[in-house]
């Protein structure tokens, strides 16, 4: 049974200041909440920066986990009020059919794949030389247009489509209206992989946010991408795709 939760995190605390700072400490942080082995555990997870003195955390999980060292750590575990919230993910689910409309939000790690990139790292240089058959080289979108392309391109595989916008008389350039999808923040973030600390071994990613309104065509396999996520990066926060009701629908 899938788990929604939402954790506050108060961004003054020295544990927040390092799990804000790295996401690869906070996912061990979003790990430790969960009672099974981390490699069978599957989560995702995002923070929403809202209110950047208030940031939440989200976290999808597959079982029912237990925030209280979160809490503790990198929250108010004297104050008032709720400091973790865990839902039931299951009615959410039940409610997806084809035509209904929601509104989203997905934080994402927009990339392309190419055999040839412009500015080969030493590394990758490497691996042009030495010639013959190799894998492609998966490299980031770094304009907001590319990356705003990146996800328009590819809802409809994710069992969903975006809307056109209520905007009177506006037009994309192919005089088309424009959709209803926008990019609301953009971070390029460069952190160490493992205990590495060479920039070979340096994780390099440009996380996105998407906001807009959707409309379902296909139940199960936007059921499947909800629950497994979208795009690379999902265990540094990416990939999480959340949706809400839209306003004066109930």
């Amino acid at each position: 049974m899938p788990y929604l939760s939402r954790i506050r995190i108060n961004p003054l605390r020295a544990e927040s200041r390092k799990l804000l700072a790295s996401p690869r400490a906070m996912h061990a942080a979003v790990q430790g909440g969960l009672p099974g082995l981390p490699e069978q555990a599957r989560t995702l997870w995002r923070l929403d920066p809202d209110n950047p003195y208030r940031p939440n955390l989200l976290v999808l999980t597959t079982d029912k986990p237990d925030w209280t060292h979160l809490v503790e750590a990198a929250g108010w575990p004297g104050a008032e009020g709720e400091h973790s919230a865990i839902r039931d993910y299951t009615p959410l689910l039940q409610q997806l059919a084809p035509g209904r409309s929601f509104a989203f939000r997905l934080t994402a790690n927009p990339v392309q794949n190419t055999t040839r990139p412009d500015k080969p790292t030493a590394s990758q240089q490497s691996r042009i030389d030495a010639g013959g058959r190799r894998r492609g080289f998966r490299l980031g979108h770094r304009t907001a247009e590319a990356q705003l392309n990146w996800f328009l391109t590819r809802t409809t595989r994710w069992g969903f489509d975006i809307p056109a916008a209520h905007l009177d008389g506006t037009q994309d350039t192919d005089g088309a209206p424009p959709r209803d999808a926008r990019i609301t923040t953009r971070h390029r973030r460069s952190f160490g992989k493992g205990q590495a600390t060479t920039k070979e071994a340096q994780v390099v990613m440009n996380s996105v946010t998407f906001e807009g309104r959707l409309r379902i065509t296909d139940p199960a396999l936007l059921t499947q991408h909800l629950l497994a996520g979208i795009g690379p990066s999902k265990a540094y926060g990416c990939g999480l795709l959340t949706l809400a009701r839209l306003p004066g629908r109930g």
